[in-house]
């Protein structure tokens, strides 16, 4: 059945809710689901600060417990699909993110029962959405279905090939339309030493913009003639394009960037969407 679709639990609401988006999301693909529950089993009795929580029968069986849950909730939301469980040594950001070198896709809550209730984005999500080996989904909201509209967000550069591959799957899988967003507030810089005019004309940098979105998806409306596809180009800040184009849809599609100018490893827009976005969010590396 190939790599399976993993998914990270810890009991909370949100990873609940993530766990029923993992185990529909592994009926589309046909693929096994892999329930991980992480715990650093400390035996030892050393004097560490901060010490770990102790771990013995108690420990494990409410970890059992809790994946007997999961597991329950997965096979019920995935209709069939195979399903199998683990504990997992070490913290949750490490033991996740060597799960993903063998998952097609990670998929985790927003938050975790240890995140504080204003927290946008807890820091295990963060963490596996910069460096997790493969696509990783952060499941927002209260009850996301696996329908609607897949939404993705185009830069118009080289490494927007890794999200449109996943975009395009996705909208395929789910037999649903795919909105490719490109959003602009200034005419793009088209080599080293360029800058910024200081007056253009707005409606004809739209349209160069429009034209840098449809080369862009022109290769991809040949390898994926029947999906339905919207070129949407807006003026306005990629992350707050985002959102409101996300809203109602089943599942955005986003890229990470990487080097000087990434945020928590993540990049700013991206960074910015997976913390207000009231959909799934996969961020895909390039």
């Amino acid at each position: 059945m190939g790599r399976p679709v993993v998914v990270g639990t810890d009991g909370s609401a949100c990873s609940s809710t993530a766990v029923s988006w993992a185990a529909r999301e592994a009926r589309l693909r046909g693929a096994p689901l892999r329930v991980l529950y992480t715990a650093l089993r400390w035996e030892y009795h050393l004097p560490l600060v901060p010490q770990p929580a102790s771990w013995g029968p108690a420990a494990e069986a409410a970890a059992r417990h809790m994946l007997d849950e999961a597991v329950a909730l997965a096979r019920e939301a995935g209709q069939g699909v195979e399903v199998t469980s683990a504990v997992m040594d070490g913290a949750a950001q490490d033991a996740l993110t060597l799960a993903s070198q063998d998952a097609q896709l990670l998929v985790v809550g927003h938050r975790g029962r240890g995140g504080l209730t204003g927290q946008l984005l807890g820091s295990v999500a963060r963490h596996l959405a910069a460096c997790a080996a493969c696509p990783v989904v952060i499941v927002r909201g209260e009850e996301p279905g696996g329908g609607g509209e897949v939404v993705a967000g185009v830069a118009g550069r080289p490494d927007d090939a890794a999200v449109l591959e996943f975009a395009f799957q996705e909208a395929m899988l789910r037999r649903g339309r795919l909105r490719a967003v490109h959003a602009w507030t200034h005419p793009a810089l088209r080599g080293p030493g360029d800058m910024q005019p200081l007056v253009y004309d707005i409606d004809a940098v739209g349209e160069e913009e429009a034209r840098l979105l449809a080369e862009t998806l022109a290769g991809w409306r040949r390898k994926y003639p029947d999906v339905d596809l919207i070129e949407d180009v807006v003026r306005a800040h990629p992350g707050e394009a985002l959102l409101s184009a996300s809203r109602g849809a089943g599942l955005l599609v986003i890229g990470a960037r990487s080097g000087l100018r990434a945020v928590f490893g993540l990049g700013g827009t991206a960074h910015a969407v997976i913390g207000h976005a009231t959909v799934p969010v996969a961020v895909v590396r390039p």
